[in-house]
Parts: C-alpha cells; structure tokens; sequence
C-alpha cells in the first residue's frame, strides 16, 4: 500500500477519515492480520469506498459495520448498514464494487431488505 501501510492500516485510516466527515459511526469487526497483494487491496480499498459512499447517499444509518478477514480460502468483506434498505435496481456504485470483485477472480454479493439495511459482502479466492 502507499507509504508501506498494510491493507490493515489503509483500512483503519480511510474508515476513521470516513467517519469523522460523514458523522456515521464504523464499527470494525476485524481487520486482516496478514497483508495481501497490491492488487487485491487496492480492489477491497476501491470497493470499500464505494460501499461506504453507498452508506452516505442512500442508507440514512447511524452506524456502519466493517470486516474484512484474509485466511487460507482468501479474502472476505462483509459491510453492513441497519438503513433504509432498498428494493429497487441496483444502481452503478453496485455494479463497479461487483465487477472490481470480478476482475480480481471473486464475487460480491448485495442483499438489501427495505427498513432494515443492506449488506454487501464479497469474496476473493487465494492468490486472486
């Protein structure tokens, strides 16, 4: 990452800077305790961003939950919001975390119940 940060570090910075503008809370689950390649956390750094502007434009949540785990099947992100939820068709912001996820060999997934939230959780085999 830039500077030498691991995806870790990038992760706990860019959610707290997050958080301090938007006023919505984060609660980090887990951050991953090894670091991945450049590529990859690039990918979870875009998406990420993406997720967490979703939360700032649509959701109406107070608070935001964050994991991100790398074990040996891979990478997962799981982020969830206990907003407004959505039923409509997805919007372009979902199709770009998907396809980042795809380029980089995983899947990401969005499931969304009006008045309840939205989670979006993606994954990212070994060495993708």
């Amino acid at each position: 990452m830039r500077g030498g940060r691991s995806l870790a570090e990038a992760l706990e910075s860019c959610l707290a800077e997050w958080s301090e503008r938007t006023g919505i809370a984060v609660e980090i689950w887990a951050l991953p305790a090894t670091d991945v390649p450049q590529r990859i956390a690039r990918g979870v750094l875009a998406t990420v961003g993406e997720a967490l502007s979703n939360v700032e434009a649509h959701s109406g949540a107070a608070t935001v939950s964050v994991a991100v785990t790398v074990g040996r099947s891979g990478l997962r992100l799981t982020i969830s919001d206990h907003g407004r939820g959505f039923t409509s068709k997805p919007g372009r912001g979902i199709a770009r975390m998907r396809a980042t996820f795809a380029e980089l060999g995983g899947n990401l997934s969005v499931t969304s119940v009006r008045g309840e939230g939205t989670t979006v959780t993606g994954v990212l085999p070994k060495g993708g």
